[in-house]
């Protein structure tokens, strides 16, 4: 079996586990529920391997993951690449010295931090989340990395909606989703 062949099929497995709930968290929204996937190990392992097999051999050190269900798909995939993992959170809850971004929110703003020495000058850094809705989240955390000196070799999530064109908030920049709705 090819990679792609590979890949169209857990596509199509993961998909089908994926749970949408109707009105969460407000009315009119339909929130794509991973817990599901995340409960069943088979389907779960393939998730973590098809997001880590892109980047392998291309010397990333460091993956970080966005608040909060970017950790759990960050962590593994750290693991599989042999990099470390960086939790990237909203605004407070790092014990120790960060730096910051702000972004644009439907109705306001939010900001994520990450530690000051949590990235190094010239480190090839892989960001991971569980979904690319606006791209004002990814956008952030792009922008902190690059305050640090580090390069952002590719933003990687589980689910892209389309609708939203958050990628083309990311122009120029290598995106991955795993899957598209």
């Amino acid at each position: 079996m090819t990679n792609n062949t590979r890949n169209a099929l857990t596509t199509e497995k993961i998909k089908a586990i994926i749970r949408d709930v109707p009105d969460f968290p407000k009315k009119g929204i339909i929130f794509k529920d991973i817990t599901p996937l995340l409960a069943d190990n088979s389907a779960f392992t393939e998730t973590v391997k098809s997001m880590a097999e892109i980047y392998k051999g291309r010397g990333i050190t460091k993956v970080l993951g966005i608040e909060a269900r970017g950790f759990i798909l960050a962590a593994p995939i750290a693991l599989e690449l042999g990099a470390g993992m960086v939790p990237v959170r909203k605004k407070g809850k790092l014990p120790y010295k960060t730096v910051s971004a702000t972004y644009a929110l439907e109705y306001g703003e939010d900001t994520l931090q990450m530690h000051e020495d949590a990235v190094k000058k010239g480190e090839k850094v892989l960001i991971v989340d569980d979904v690319l809705a606006t791209g004002g989240t990814a956008g952030a955390v792009v922008a902190l990395v690059e305050k640090l000196g580090a390069k952002v070799d590719g933003i990687a999530v589980l689910i892209e909606l389309e609708f939203l064109n958050g990628r083309g908030k990311l122009s120029g920049r290598d995106v991955f989703s795993l899957i598209k709705y």
